[in-house]
């Protein structure tokens, strides 16, 4: 009953102010502006009356036609309300910790006869927000079959969802079209392959901060196949080879050699066996440090998941060894060509002077046979590289 009379009084204080029309009548300073704010900050709307005298200014909630205010007393029961003035001229209205249900029309009535007033309207906008339960999850797919990712963002105004790639690249669309981000809630990928096979974000905007986003993990399952470079190795005994070969599949998959025996190759003094996996791709190394007799034939590399197994081959063929070579740079190699030159320049110098004077003994009156030495370019040639070696020799002898 007191909650009832409390009201009325301030009813009858509000009216008395109609019975005083002997003073100007007030009038409203500038229209009431309208206002935006995030959910959770305070909204602030400032009401200017000009010339108010004995009249009182009150606030209202249009849309629920409820007082707030009158003058600088609160009349809801809505603790977050209050209100504040600055002289008989600005009169606010303060809206504590907004909430989306705060968001409509307010107004700032003054009680002349009849009612002056000036509305504005409070937007009350919320930053995106992605919803767990209808968002895809991390999702698993065949190689071959379709997927749908979902993101539901709520938001106001409401949000727009762009997918993109979290590690970059492109989207290739049901069309074959290949763009670098998509926009709307659902991402729909036909007939999935390796290549999909990532971390994917769908990422929700609406202008009012922080954008927000989610991971969603794409895996696709496929058997393995098995890519070899070199299928055929020429190797000879006692050499040290690196076999290699590159496995793509998922789940990943279980790795081993076998030998042309078909022996399984485990770590031991004479092979070493090594993986490296990259997301779903698998390099397979088999190094032999010593090459054997029973090396020689098909090496095979085999991958093995929950979907299927493959393998590959390697023959390995022998071929000779390659010859070594010994490089003269030694000092005594050079000292023993140089002897072997040396001699067979004496050799040569001795034999050149024995054919030119042998015949010193002939008699003047002799004639001469000029078919005996024919002086044809070779022998004039050789006659002076003799002579040049011969003077050389007998300089170094000296």
């Amino acid at each position: 009953m007191l909650a009832l009379v409390i009201p009325a009084l301030y009813l009858v204080a509000w009216a008395s102010g109609l019975n005083d029309l002997s003073t100007d009548l007030p009038k409203f300073g500038k229209p009431l502006n309208n206002l935006t704010v995030s959910v959770g900050r305070e909204a602030v709307f400032a009401c200017i009356v000009e010339n108010l005298g004995p009249y009182k200014v009150a606030w209202l909630r249009v849309d629920t036609q409820t007082i707030l205010t009158i003058s600088s007393h609160v009349i809801t029961k809505n603790h977050r309300i209050a209100v504040t003035h600055s002289g008989h001229r600005t009169w606010s209205l303060h809206i504590k910790d907004t909430r989306e249900t705060d968001r409509g029309w307010y107004m700032c009535q003054v009680n002349t006869d009849p009612m002056s007033s000036n509305t504005g309207f409070l937007e009350v906008v919320v930053p995106p927000d992605i919803l767990d339960y209808p968002t895809s999850t991390d999702m698993m797919v065949r190689e071959g079959n379709n997927v749908t990712l979902r993101c539901a963002a709520t938001g106001t105004p409401e949000p727009t969802v762009t997918w993109r790639r979290e590690a970059g690249g492109i989207i290739t669309l049901s069309n074959l079209q290949e763009v670098a981000s998509i926009e709307g809630p659902e991402l729909e990928i036909t007939r999935v392959n390796r290549l999909h096979m990532g971390a994917y974000l769908c990422i929700a905007s609406n202008g009012v901060p922080p954008t927000v986003s989610k991971r969603i993990v794409l895996i696709v399952h496929f058997p393995p196949m098995i890519r070899i470079e070199n299928q055929l190795v020429g190797a000879y005994d006692g050499q040290t080879l690196i076999l290699e070969c590159h496995s793509e599949a998922y789940p990943r998959p279980i790795t081993y050699w076998t030998t042309p025996s078909n022996e399984t190759i485990n770590n031991d003094g004479h092979y070493k066996v090594e993986g490296f996996t990259s997301n779903y791709e698998t390099v397979m190394k088999l190094t032999i440090k010593s090459v054997r007799p029973q090396d020689f034939g098909p090496f095979r590399c085999i991958a093995t998941n929950s979907l299927g197994e493959t393998d590959g081959k390697i023959k390995l063929y022998k071929i000779s060894r390659p010859a070594s070579v010994r490089k003269p740079n030694t000092r005594r190699d050079s000292k023993k060509l140089w002897s072997q030159d040396n001699s067979n320049t004496k050799a040569a110098t001795g034999m050149m002077e024995e054919s030119l004077f042998k015949d010193e003994n002939i008699d003047d009156g002799d004639d001469f046979d000029s078919a005996a030495i024919q002086f044809t370019p070779q022998f004039v040639s050789n006659f002076v590289c003799c002579i040049t070696s011969s003077i050389i020799v007998r300089r170094l002898s000296s």
